[in-house]
Parts: structure tokens; C-alpha cells; sequence
């Protein structure tokens, strides 16, 4: 990756987004923990993550056209999220970094420290109850 390449386009843009998502999602439904907070059906859910990480990491702007500003903390208020909700939600999330692959590949190591630094301030940020 380089200074005029997006993580969008290093990782070969929206497959790579819906894929990490898909791997999330995966270990948020075994969660005992998580899977309370979220709905019946994942899908709905599970889009709009994938079109927030695609826009966030230089992608196109769909998510915000549908939804509007991303209000990260806003959108998660009326959740109780502790440090023990913010472990499972970063650990599952860490996986699914692991876990998806970019042409076949696992994802290079400058790209995961990027996306695993943005994924633990993101968790970090939307714990609101101790």
C-alpha cells in the first residue's frame, strides 16, 4: 500500500469489506455476550457495516447517501457497552481481520495493523457504562 492507494483498493474494494463482515458476524452470533444487542435479522445490519468500512476506508460513499453522517457514538448509545462487550466485539472483529484474504492471500501486515489500530479506537470509543 502506498501513500495514493486507499485501503479501499489495496484490499480489491467491496468483496474484501463484505467477506471481513460476513467473518465478523460469524463469531457475533455464537456470542452469548453480543448477540442480545443485536436484531433477529443480521442482514439489514451486516450491509450497512460493510458499506461503513468500504466508505470509511476510501470506498464509495453509499452508506452516508442512505444513512447520512455515521455518528458512530450516536448510533450506539442505547447499547450498554462495557469492557467485556468491547473485548468480544474487538476480538470477533480481529478474527475476521485474520480471517479475510485479499486475492487469496492473507492481509499484509501494515494493512492489518492499520485496520486492527481503527478497530480497537472505534471499540474503545463506544464504551459508555463500566
Amino acid at each position: 500500500m502506498n501513500e495514493t492507494t486507499s485501503m479501499y483498493d489495496h484490499v480489491g474494494g467491496m468483496d474484501f469489506f463484505v467477506s471481513l463482515v460476513d467473518h465478523f458476524y460469524e463469531g457475533v452470533e455464537a456470542d452469548d455476550s453480543l448477540r442480545p444487542m443485536y436484531p433477529e435479522d443480521l442482514e439489514p445490519g451486516k450491509a450497512a457495516l460493510a458499506y461503513f468500512l468500504a466508505q470509511y476506508w476510501g470506498g464509495p460513499t453509499t452508506y452516508s447517501e442512505a444513512k447520512g453522517h455515521p455518528r458512530l457514538r450516536m448510533r450506539h448509545v442505547s447499547f450498554r457497552i462495557t469492557q467485556t462487550e468491547r473485548d468480544a466485539w474487538l476480538r470477533h472483529m480481529t478474527a475476521a481481520v485474520d480471517r479475510a484474504t485479499v486475492a487469496g492471500a492473507p492481509l499484509d501486515l501494515a494493512a492489518r495493523t492499520q485496520m486492527v489500530d481503527y478497530f480497537t479506537m472505534a471499540a474503545n470509543h463506544l464504551i459508555n457504562a463500566e
